[in-house]
């Protein structure tokens, strides 16, 4: 596919935003951020895109009433770029998936799915859940965005252990870590077109490989 034109979405501390902007300075996904939606005027995370000088379109959601409103005005940038991909960022307003852009939404979720996700379910308050549930992994979950909260179909997962002394906070940094190789991965996986959608699951193909590839 090329180089992606890849969308973030945020609300809040932009630390997701800031992983992805250093994957793609440095090479490590094939994709150039051209475009950040923030759903705060307030967030912490446009000043990231203004730093890294990525255009920043703020729908503020305490302005934009309602589901399907609030969703054009979104499309209505995504479309002006020209986004390939819509990365979703530590964004928590739900989003109405536009049938052009179905297959074409990621999201990143500190779980791992179905477990601990759904409505209300996000930062520090899966952490205490999972803590709470006692547990012994935890991890991380890459999906495809539908139209319910953290149910679309799964592409990939990552495990990391849940600690006899974990706190919310360092149980957070030891998935968080996860989540910055896991997100990229993906990324490079759909751009490589090996990622394809059958029903509820996500078939993961073979890297496509350049070896032995010779002319005429």
């Amino acid at each position: 596919m090329g180089q992606l034109r890849l969308g973030v979405l945020i609300s809040g501390t932009g630390r997701t935003l800031a992983n992805l902007l250093r994957a793609a300075t440095t090479g490590d996904i094939p994709a150039q951020v051209c475009l950040v939606v923030s759903s705060r005027r307030d967030a912490p995370g446009n000043e990231i895109a203004r730093e890294h000088g990525v255009p920043l379109v703020v729908v503020d959601a305490r302005d934009v009433r309602g589901v399907e409103a609030f969703s054009r005005a979104v499309y209505q940038a995504l479309d002006r770029y020209r986004v390939d991909l819509v990365a979703m960022a530590g964004f928590l307003r739900r989003l109405s998936i536009r049938p052009d852009y179905v297959g074409r939404i990621m999201n990143i979720h500190p779980s791992l799915l179905p477990l601990f996700g759904g409505k209300g379910m996000y930062g520090q308050r899966v952490h205490q859940a999972v803590l709470a549930a006692g547990v012994k992994v935890s991890g991380c979950t890459v999906h495809f965005v539908d139209e319910e909260y953290d149910a679309g179909p799964i592409i990939l997962q990552s495990c990391v252990p849940v600690l006899e002394d974990d706190t919310p906070e360092s149980l957070a940094a030891r998935v968080f870590a996860e989540e910055c190789r896991l997100y990229p991965e993906a990324i490079r996986l759909y751009a490589a077109g090996c990622l394809r959608i059958e029903g509820k699951r996500v078939r993961v193909l073979p890297v496509p490989s350049r070896a032995g590839i010779q002319e005429g």
